[in-house]
């Protein structure tokens, strides 16, 4: 457990500035529970919306004990209940707005939408619905879904029917689809998409073997962190090109 800061023998009570902790002592603190946190993982908590420290006049960040015990909850909800941020923000603001909602036991079900559930740890990406459900979530025929499949851009699941997550890429590739994109012309995003997976599978190996069966359930969660780094990487870069082509 972290222990914040207190004052002097002689002040009675710890000042206001006394509790202040830097990026630094809150790491220090918290790895005794989470050994695999990093300074990189507090920063990106920070900017997905999940804690907001705040900064000193020369911009250095600055934690509260509040701040401090909001980041151990969120990484306490990866760990132990895989849950993906989405999820950690809306129950953190519920307790916020005075509520007492349940957290999602290992074995809940969770609606994902479009008549699609999931259920279980490490099988956030495992939900499976059928063909006709696919077609008819992302509102599309047989032939354009064989198209489709032939460019690699849907990929059945081995063990049949389809992962939850094709239900967003169907509906993307239809929406591209309606400016003139063909399915030929998204198979450099689909091999790109691969290129990225192998690499955040290589960064995440280590953590799948360690002895730590807690830091093994942590590569789950941090294959998806690294996954919304690199989709917001390829986002700033493309508005980026865009930019230097349009001025």
């Amino acid at each position: 457990m972290l222990r914040t800061p207190t004052g002097g023998a002689g002040d009675g009570t710890a000042t206001a500035e006394a509790r202040w902790m830097s990026i630094g002592t809150v790491l220090t603190g918290l790895r005794e529970e989470f050994p695999e946190v990093t300074i990189s993982k507090i920063r990106f908590l920070e900017a997905e919306g999940l804690i907001e420290p705040q900064r000193t006049p020369s911009g250095y960040r600055k934690f509260a004990p509040g701040d401090v015990e909001r980041l151990a909850q969120v990484l306490r909800m990866q760990r132990d209940h895989y849950l993906p941020l989405k999820v950690i923000r809306e129950h953190l603001d519920a307790l916020a707005r005075g509520e007492q909602p349940a957290l999602p036991s290992p074995g809940a079900q969770r609606d994902l939408g479009d008549g699609v559930w999931e259920s279980g740890p490490g099988v956030a990406t495992a939900a499976r619905i059928g063909r006709a459900e696919l077609l008819a979530a992302a509102e599309v025929d047989e032939e354009q879904l064989d198209e489709w499949e032939s460019y690699g851009l849907i990929v059945p699941a081995p063990e049949g029917g389809y992962d939850a997550e094709m239900v967003t890429v169907a509906k993307l590739v239809a929406d591209l689809g309606r400016f003139g994109l063909e399915p030929r012309h998204l198979r450099a995003m689909r091999a790109s998409a691969d290129r990225e997976a192998g690499l955040v599978e290589q960064l995440v190996a280590p953590l799948r073997l360690h002895r730590n069966p807690q830091t093994r359930a942590h590569a789950e969660a941090t294959a998806n962190e690294l996954a919304e780094l690199s989709v917001r990487l390829h986002a700033a870069l493309v508005q980026t090109a865009l930019r230097s082509r349009l001025h």
